[in-house]
């Protein structure tokens, strides 16, 4: 359990942080934070000082306490070499050290350094990773968003960093209530093209499993939706298996009892990603389903998980070390003063034929 005087510290940083107390501000007094928080003025005291020891507080004999941007200069904000924060939901998993490793690259190019934080996909997570961005003053900052396709409540942090003019921009995916510049995979046309994929197979019974906490997961149904409507072929709402992060561990066996509910009609999947095809392949192996020959399986990012498979997942390309390079290139521009930078991009994937589908006879 965090001591008292911790509590108020870290509350009042964050009202700080998020823009909630402007610099220059007054918070409130001693007494006040003693009845709001129900501690001894000793422990207000204690908190204050810390806080004014950092630079976030100043006080004035006589008139109060004060919000101070000292912090900002204490911090690595006024090296010589400027530093990019990067946030991202995972960081050893699946496609991002890919990401990771492209971001660094161009970094050292230009002798930027690099201050890493991840999420886990938790909003608490993300709140604490931008505080320690904000606290530390980062020049520039590069985000994987957090659940994008749900409401953000750390939105103000976000402002915070474009009231203080440090550029970002975010990757894979972004936050539909900001302007915020992005480099993304086109995801719908990723779940367009599997599907279509299938469909050109000769396949009419198609699902899908999506993932639906992230704006990848609502673009990428999407897409299917959008290949099924255009083939002239029913949407079925039993077909879709949709999970979010915290049903994630559950995953496995949520598969097995779909593709037992769904054996006798579907003949095809379009995953989320490699990842959730390949748990797909395993559940086909507990429950004695041949692929491709009774089930066929589209994975989506190319991921290297797919490529080390003791099976060739049929999936289509992700950007990965490019698209982590290209977001480190438009924050460097950004801070030497370059106009004109795109506002977004949208990469095109290309479909990479594994041995997961197979083309079925038309009765």
């Amino acid at each position: 359990m965090k001591p008292k005087y911790q509590v108020i510290i870290d509350d009042i940083k964050s009202h700080i942080l998020s823009g909630t107390y402007s610099i220059g501000e007054q918070i409130p007094t001693e007494s006040a934070l003693q009845d709001s928080y129900n501690v001894s003025r000793q422990t207000v005291r204690k908190a204050i000082l810390e806080l004014s020891n950092e630079g976030f507080l100043r006080s004035e004999k006589g008139s109060g306490t004060y919000v101070s941007n000292q912090y900002r200069s204490r911090s690595g904000g006024n090296t010589s070499k400027k530093t990019i924060g990067v946030i991202t939901t995972y960081i050893s998993d699946y496609i991002f050290p890919s990401i990771i490793r492209g971001i660094e690259s161009r970094l050292n190019e230009d002798n930027y350094s690099l201050l890493l934080a991840s999420t886990n996909n938790d909003v608490a997570q993300e709140k604490k990773a931008l505080e320690m961005m904000l606290s530390y003053g980062v020049d520039g900052l590069i985000v994987e968003p957090t659940k994008s396709n749900l409401y953000n409540p750390n939105i103000a942090y976000y402002l915070s960093f474009k009231e203080q003019d440090v550029p970002f921009t975010m990757i894979n995916a972004f936050y539909e209530e900001l302007e915020v510049p992005f480099f993304c995979l086109d995801d719908v046309q990723s779940s367009y093209l599997a599907t279509r994929e299938m469909i050109a197979k000769g396949h009419t019974q198609i699902g899908i499993i999506a993932k639906m906490d992230d704006l990848q997961g609502k673009y990428r149904m999407k897409g299917y939706i959008k290949a099924l409507g255009e083939a002239k072929l029913r949407f079925h709402p039993e077909q879709v298996l949709s999970f979010d992060t915290a049903s994630k561990p559950e995953l496995s066996s949520n598969v097995t009892a779909y593709l037992n509910e769904n054996r006798d009609s579907l003949t095809a999947i379009v995953c989320y990603n490699d990842e959730v095809g390949l748990e797909v392949v395993n559940a086909c192996r507990q429950l004695d389903i041949s692929i491709p020959h009774e089930l066929s399986i589209i994975g989506q990012d190319n991921s290297y998980i797919a490529k080390n498979a003791n099976i060739r997942l049929t999936t289509l390309t992700h950007p990965q070390e490019q698209m982590g390079r290209d977001a480190a290139d438009w924050v460097i521009k950004k801070l030497q003063g370059k106009k004109d930078l795109p506002t977004n991009t949208y990469y095109q994937p290309i479909l990479v034929e594994g041995e997961t589908v197979r083309e079925i006879e038309v009765e």
